[in-house]
């Protein structure tokens, strides 16, 4: 299939030409949301700890006698049905998130995903991009031009004008190819992409 091709002054160009098996997949959502998911996951820490009856700071001694009493048979007061107890099954801050997703599976979702842009007409394809400064206006000026808000714009090289540039306009990001992700790819209303990003991409995922 061809993809139309753009100038830094939003003119047509030309077209690129890409594979049908991998931007012309039909949308698998159930697919999309495994591979969106075990990326959340993966990306997870375990920051939290509880602490269980045995962390619990307080006497291991019997509360009363077991028998004559009239009260329930308590063993100790760290149990985790008391108040100031231990929790049960507390959570460690050793515990592990991860989700494994088989690199087929990885592929096949973003690929998907990248289809799914294109079908909609919110991927934009420019033979090359980038910035004379490292002042916030000259890439706002530029994106003004190509008709571009809300965009994630993927390049082989980010070069430090191009990064600066880009901290301190909202919902912009700019990511090299090895650096995408799913979850960036569906949340921005727009994605730009260099030729060249495109043919690298087209050949991780192939």
């Amino acid at each position: 299939m061809e993809i139309g091709l753009i100038d830094n002054k939003n003119q047509k160009t030309g077209s690129i030409t890409v594979s049908d098996e991998l931007f012309k997949r039909d949308y698998n959502e159930a697919l999309v949301h495994q591979v969106v998911t075990s990326y959340l996951s993966n990306a997870r820490s375990a920051t939290r700890a509880q602490k269980g009856r045995s962390d619990i700071a307080k006497s291991t001694r019997k509360p009363w006698r077991q028998k004559g009493t009239g009260r329930a048979r308590a063993g100790m007061a760290s149990s985790p049905i008391w108040r100031g107890g231990g929790k049960i099954f507390p959570n460690s801050s050793e515990e592990s998130f991860k989700k494994k997703l088989n690199k087929k599976m990885y592929r096949a979702g973003i690929s998907s995903i990248f289809s799914q842009l294109i079908r909609d007409n919110r991927l934009f394809v420019i033979e090359s991009f980038s910035v004379d400064s490292y002042k916030t206006k000259a890439l706002s000026e530029k994106l003004e031009v190509l008709e571009l808000s809300n965009v994630m714009i993927i390049t082989n090289e980010i070069d430090s004008n191009l990064y600066l540039s880009s901290r301190n306009i909202p919902n912009i990001s700019v990511v090299e190819v090895h650096n995408i992700d799913p979850v960036s790819l569906l949340k921005f209303k727009k994605t730009l992409i260099t030729s060249d990003s495109l043919k690298k991409i087209e050949e991780l995922l192939s």
